[in-house]
Order: C-alpha cells, then structure tokens, then sequence
C-alpha cells in the first residue's frame, strides 16, 4: 500500500516537472481565478455584514406638529408604546433639539444665530426589534394626530442591499467563467500528459493495470494544481484583506463594521483551498474520462 502511493505521488511530480509549461500555466490560472474570487466573497461578505449591522442601528424619528401642547405630546407618546416590538422610546423637545444640533455643527454653530427662534420640532426616538417591524410602525406611527413626519434610514439600507446583490450576480458570472477557464487548462495539462504517455499506459493494460491505478498519478496532478493555485491565491488574499484593514484603521474609518480577519479569513481561506482542489481533481476526471479510452 505505502510503496504503491508512493509510486503515484512520484509520477505525479515527474510529470508536472515534465509539462512544466502548461502546469505553470494551469497553476497561474488557479491563482487568478482563486484570487478574483476571494477577493468578490471579501467584497459581498462585507457589504451584507455592514447592511445588517446598520440595519440593526436604525432608529425611526417621529417629528412632532410645534402646536401641540403638553397633554397632546404625551397622549403621542402613549399610542406610540403601543406599538409592537418597540424596544426603546426616547423624547427631545425643541429646546433639546436645538442644543444638540449646536454640538453638530460644532464651529459652524455660529451660523444659527441669524435664525429666529427655534425652528426645530419636538421629536420621539423609537427603536424596535426587528426591522420588519420597524418599517411596519412607520406606517401606523405617520397616521397618528400630531405626527408631522417619520423618517428612517430604510431607503439606505435598501440601497446597500441592492449593491451587494449586484456585486453578487457579478461575482457568480465571473466565478462561472473563471471556473471554465480553469477546467479548460487543467484538463488540457492532463490531456498532453496522458498523450505523452499513451504507449506507457497501453502497456500498463496489457499487463493487467487497472483505469483506477493508472488514474491516481493523473488525478494527483489535478489536485496538486488546484491546491498550489488555490494556496498561492489564499495567501495574497488574506494579507491583501489585513493591509485593507490596516489602511482603513489608519484613514480614522473605525466607525465602519467589516469583519474581523478572524475567523472570517479561515473560513474563506478554507473555502479557496477546498473549491481549487475540487476544479483541479474535476478537471483531470474530464480529461480522463475521454483519454483513457484510448
């Protein structure tokens, strides 16, 4: 058993060293394609990863009519705890409003000493379970009597939402194409190989070589294609990600949720290493299939 996996594992190097060309092509192919994908699984991971974390933090505001009195404003408020799913109902009256928009505005304060008054309204913060819930009360809290307005941020999270479906279909018709590109080449490295080798292998059959035996060198070549390609993208992927990360933390970007190299970048390391060893196996079993008939 030991010396015959010996044996395959020796043909299997003695034959990518002899079709060095096409298997440093094959291997090179893995690699970009690996690492266009790793680079679109970051990019659409990140994107869902940020749209449900801002999900997560939209707080609906409820603008209150400026003639409403005392009793009116709190019989508001008392329908709005109706409301289900509300997890949290925070009240700003106008004066609070205006001290808090002072502090935003920070040294451009000075620009609302020409507005008379206090335009800004008395509002209600409401926080709720689920978003679903959330964009459902907007509707009902609108039709309240003193409500003048409702504003969420749904319309951006909306927004995200339909970018990273783009970036999603995008990426599956690249990944497709790249996968073809890979299957292509391995399996014609494979091809060469086996043409280069048919009178070897008519011999192996006349002395009683099974397709199984004289498969596995083939098959290891495939794997061995697949795993160094996939390995070298896996690489450029997860230092590419962390100097991302780095380089955002230094621009001062703190405040935006991506994920943390661990373990998202095991996980996606993993997935790159097992998907080329796959399109590297399946490519040499195409190839097979055909040649071995000869």
């Amino acid at each position: 058993m030991f010396s015959t996996t010996r044996y395959f594992w020796r043909e299997t190097f003695r034959s990518l060293f002899r079709n060095s060309f096409m298997s440093l092509a094959s291997i090179l192919t893995v690699t970009l394609s690996m690492f266009i994908l790793g680079m679109f699984v970051c990019v659409v991971t990140n994107i869902d990863h940020m749209a449900t974390y801002l999900e997560s933090q939209v707080e609906m505001t409820v603008y209150l009519d400026d003639n409403l009195s005392t009793s009116q404003v709190m019989n508001v408020g008392s329908q709005i705890k109706k409301m289900p799913g509300l997890t949290k109902i925070t009240f700003t009256n106008k004066d609070q409003a205006m001290v808090k928009f002072r502090e935003e505005l920070g040294d451009q304060a000075s620009i609302l000493n020409a507005v008379s008054g206090n335009p800004l309204p008395a509002s209600y913060a409401l926080s709720f379970e689920s978003p679903e819930q959330l964009k459902t009360s907007a509707q009902s809290v609108a039709k309240i009597q003193g409500v003048e307005s409702v504003q969420y941020g749904q319309d951006i999270i909306e927004q995200l939402y339909k970018a990273a479906q783009f970036v999603r279909i995008a990426g599956v018709i690249i990944i497709v194409f790249l996968a073809g590109a890979e299957l292509f080449i391995i399996s014609n490295t494979i091809r060469l190989t086996v043409f280069a080798r048919r009178k070897e292998i008519q011999i192996m059959k006349y002395v009683g070589a099974t397709n199984g035996f004289i498969r596995w060198p083939f098959i290891n070549e495939g794997l061995v294609i697949g795993l160094v390609g996939s390995g070298i993208a896996s690489g450029l992927v997860y230092y590419g990600y962390q100097l991302a990360l780095k380089q955002i933390t230094e621009a001062g970007l703190v405040f935006i949720p991506f994920m943390k190299t661990y373990p998202f970048m095991m996980y996606t390391v993993l997935a790159l290493l097992g998907s080329g060893a796959f399109i590297g196996i399946l490519g040499s079993a195409i190839s097979l299939r055909k040649y071995m008939k000869v």
